[in-house]
């Protein structure tokens, strides 16, 4: 029995801007979260005694991270050495040139030829030998069109005829492989990619480049004892037979992923089967804290109440907070900054939400036979925000409404009947004098 622990997308280097300075390192606190994820990974690769440790790609946010970020990440791998744990490292599609060819951030170890360290920049298979007996390893890194297609073979092909080409290549290429295996020790498949079983994280936000989606279908093979995968942030189970998993992302990079577990799995794999077991990993804590104010006589205590409320002690919040355009004053964004000061970080959005895109009345529907004066009545009978104004609203309309569009002499609604004889001429008054009315009308 082969023991292995499997890892994948530790994206060394991202989320800064969630994070800030240490003063004792000099480095992003966010940078020293990932690194203590990764530190957590490989100090239980060493405590279980593992055999081998498969890392399914993407290291950092792109393939060429600043000397410092490597270090970070280097500084966890290379314990492996001393441990004499063999380790695969997979190229993913962050890992990758913007060509898409080859992983300039993962391939220095191959170049240096770091003792038990094998680089999955190609479709092969790699036999290791380990503590506990041989295992055969299939390395599938992110596949772009230039990895098995040439530009002859895409010309005038649309986006959806490439994408079919690319499947007919990977089927016949890792047929070969499959063709070539021993079949008597057991067989890992390692591969970055989303496949149609799969839901997405995070990676549907952060790839680069255009990937496409590989049916589960062309991977479960009895060949394959385990499939370990690597791409997607969310820890899930896509195939039982083979066994088929994604451990997700070991932190969380932003707040998409603020619901989502965070680990690794510790795998055992023999010829035939394979079992895993998900282990969590204390990722930092993302929390969202959303109030709506709209309705709040005093906006900034009401607030400053909902973030009490909060445990919110070295969490990473984002504060999304709904008001009006009167009430935008009332805040006091020193005093909320001061309400988040035991986060580890925070972010204030304010929204401002508009008292005119509330949703349309049954009653003004396009059918409706209400005349003007009773739409307009049964509109300002839901604007609270109206009512001080409502009357001369409605007695502007109601002048509008009894003049001649072609002069100056009046026509007689029958809205107007029960209009007094001094009521006209203050109509006329209100209209001459206040324009905002006759503007209240225009964006009615």
């Amino acid at each position: 029995m082969i023991k292995i622990l499997h890892l994948s997308d530790i994206h060394m280097g991202s989320g800064f801007c969630h994070g800030r300075i240490n003063p004792n390192t000099g480095l992003n606190t966010r940078l020293e979260d990932f690194a203590l994820a990764l530190r957590r990974c490989v100090d239980s690769a060493i405590a279980n005694q593992v055999d081998l440790v498969l890392f399914g790609g993407d290291a950092f946010p792109d393939a060429t991270p600043p000397p410092y970020i490597q270090q970070a990440f280097a500084k966890e791998f290379c314990r492996l050495v001393e441990a004499r744990i063999p380790t695969v490292l997979l190229v993913g599609n962050h890992d990758q040139h913007s060509q898409g060819v080859g992983g300039a951030s993962l391939c220095i170890y191959r170049t240096l030829g770091v003792p038990g360290f094998i680089v999955g920049d190609t479709l092969t298979t790699h036999r290791i030998q380990t503590r506990s007996g041989p295992v055969q390893v299939i390395t599938l890194p992110w596949l772009t069109r230039s990895t098995l297609l040439t530009r002859a073979d895409t010309q005038g092909l649309s986006m959806g005829e490439v994408s079919a080409l690319l499947l007919d290549r990977l089927r016949v290429v890792l047929e070969g492989e499959i063709r070539r295996l021993d079949q008597t020790i057991p067989t890992v498949l390692l591969a970055h990619l989303m496949t149609d079983t799969a839901r997405y994280g995070a990676e549907q936000f952060l790839a680069v480049g255009k990937g496409f989606t590989v049916p589960m279908a062309i991977l479960a093979r009895p060949c394959f004892d385990y499939i370990a995968l690597g791409h997607v942030h969310r820890y899930q189970e896509v195939c039982k037979s083979p066994l088929a998993i994604y451990p997700g992302s070991i932190e969380r990079v932003d707040f998409s992923e603020e619901k989502e577990e965070k680990g690794y799995l510790l795998v055992e794999v023999e010829k035939g089967q394979a079992t895993a077991q998900f282990c969590l990993l204390p990722a930092r804590v993302f929390q969202t804290l959303s109030v709506n104010l709209t309705q709040e006589k005093y906006p900034q205590t009401a607030l400053l109440a909902a973030i009490d409320r909060e445990i919110i002690d070295e969490k990473v919040v984002r504060l999304i907070y709904q008001l009006r355009a009167d009430q935008v004053e009332d805040i006091d964004n020193s005093l909320i900054g001061g309400a988040l000061a035991t986060a580890h970080s925070y972010t204030i959005q304010p929204e401002l939400i508009s008292q005119l895109s509330r949703p349309r009345l049954p009653e003004l529907g396009v059918d409706s036979s209400l005349s003007p004066m009773s739409a307009l009545q049964s509109y300002l009978n839901n604007r609270e925000d109206l009512d001080a104004i409502a009357p001369d609203i409605l007695a502007a309309a109601q002048g509008l409404l009894n003049q001649d569009p072609y002069g100056d002499k009046a026509i007689v609604a029958p809205e107007a009947d029960a209009l007094t004889d001094e009521q006209p001429s203050e109509l006329g008054q209100i209209v001459a004098a206040d324009n905002n009315d006759a503007q209240q009308l225009r964006l009615l």
